[in-house]
C-alpha cells in the first residue's frame, strides 16, 4: 500500500507521527467507452461554452454558480487563505462511548501506521481506546477539506473513519409512517420466530458479489473465445402476500429448510386435534348408553302385566 497522507495525531501534549492508507478498495469491473466499429477509445475535449475554444488544464479554475448566469471564480490563492489549521494534524477533540456514534455518519476508512519513533505513543492510544471502549472524535484536513472523523481500533490497528457533518444527513420524512400502524401480537410473535430461525453470527467472508463473478466469467469467456455459460437464474421473489401471518409462517419454514432443520409443528392444529378426539369420544359414549335404557322398559313390561294376576288370585283365595 502507498501512503496517501502524512501527519501527526495530536493527543493532549502527545504527538504521534503517522501515515495514512486507504483501508478499502472497490472491486467493480470498470469499462471504457469505445467505438463499436473499431474499439477506439472515446475521448472528450474541455471546451468553453462561451467561445467554443478548447481550454488547457492550467487555465481551468473553480466556479460557484450563483444562479441566473452569474458565476464566482475562485483561484488557488483563494483556497490557500482558508483557515485549515489542522492541515497536517489529526486533532483529538474528545472521547465518546462507541455506541453513541450513529453508523450513518461514517464515510470512508483509513489505516494509521506509526512512524518508527512513534510506536510507543501509538500503542498507548490504541490500548487506552480498547480498555475504555471509546472512540476519539477528531478533525483532519484531507483533499483540501476539513473533515470530522473518528479514531477507533480494529484488529490491533488504529482506523480513521471520516464522517459526514450533521447537516449532510437527510431527514427521513414519510407521511405513511405518521399513521397509526401497529402489528398484532400474533404477528409480532411469528416475526420473532422468523428472526430466530435466521439468526447467525456475522461473517462477511461468507458473502460474495455474484454479479461481479458472473460478469468476470463473461469477460473471460470472450477472451478465450468459448461459449458463455449462462449463470443460474436467481429465484424470483414471491408475490406480495395478502395474509401476513401465512407469509411469515411460510418464511419460517423456508428458513428452517435452508438450514436443514425439520419443519416445526404448527401449534394451531396440534391444539385442535385433542379437542376433536375428545368430542368424538364424548359423542361415542352417549351412543352406547341409550341402548340398555330402551331395553329396560321392554323387560319390565311383562312384570307389570303379571302383577294384577297375582292380586286377583289373592282376592279369590280370600
Amino acid at each position: 500500500m502507498r501512503a496517501i497522507w502524512k501527519g501527526a495525531v495530536s493527543f493532549g501534549l502527545v504527538s504521534i507521527a503517522v501515515r495514512l492508507y486507504s483501508a478499502t478498495e472497490e472491486k467493480d469491473i470498470r469499462f471504457h467507452q469505445v467505438h463499436r466499429e473499431d474499439g477506439g477509445r472515446i475521448k472528450y475535449k474541455r471546451v468553453c461554452s462561451v467561445d467554443g475554444e478548447e481550454v488547457a488544464y492550467d487555465d481551468i479554475a473553480k466556479g460557484y454558480d450563483l444562479g441566473g448566469g452569474e458565476m464566482v471564480i475562485l483561484t488557488d490563492n483563494d483556497f490557500s487563505d482558508l483557515p485549515l489549521t489542522s492541515s497536517r494534524a489529526i486533532e483529538v477533540l474528545e472521547f465518546v462511548p462507541t455506541e453513541q456514534v450513529d453508523p450513518i455518519l461514517y464515510n470512508k476508512a483509513y489505516y494509521l501506521e506509526p512512524e518508527q519513533t512513534a510506536a510507543k505513543p501509538y500503542a498507548l492510544l490504541r490500548d487506552a481506546l480498547t480498555n475504555t471502549d471509546r472512540v476519539a472524535i477528531v478533525k483532519v484536513a484531507l483533499r483540501q477539506r476539513e473533515q470530522l472523523a473518528t479514531l477507533r481500533v480494529r484488529d490491533h490497528v488504529l482506523v480513521l473513519n471520516t464522517m459526514l457533518w450533521p447537516d449532510e444527513i437527510r431527514a427521513a420524512k414519510f407521511d405513511i409512517l405518521d399513521e397509526d400502524v401497529t402489528a398484532r401480537p400474533a404477528e409480532l410473535a411469528m416475526a420473532g420466530s422468523l428472526i430466530e430461525s435466521m439468526a447467525a453470527d456475522f461473517d462477511p467472508s461468507t458473502y460474495t458479489d455474484n454479479y461481479r463473478e458472473a460478469l468476470q466469467e463473461v469477460i473471460d469467456a470472450k477472451v478465450a473465445g468459448r461459449e458463455v455459460v449462462q449463470p443460474e437464474e436467481a429465484e424470483e421473489a414471491p408475490a406480495a402476500a395478502v395474509d401476513l401471518m401465512a407469509a411469515l409462517r411460510a418464511s419460517v419454514e423456508r428458513a428452517r429448510a435452508a438450514r436443514g432443520e425439520e419443519p416445526a409443528e404448527e401449534p394451531a392444529p396440534a391444539r385442535k386435534a385433542p379437542a376433536k378426539r375428545a368430542r368424538a369420544a364424548r359423542d361415542e359414549e352417549p351412543a352406547e348408553e341409550p341402548t340398555p335404557i330402551k331395553k329396560a322398559p321392554a323387560k319390565k313390561a311383562p312384570a307389570k302385566k303379571a302383577a294384577p294376576a297375582k292380586k286377583t288370585a289373592a282376592k279369590k283365595s280370600a
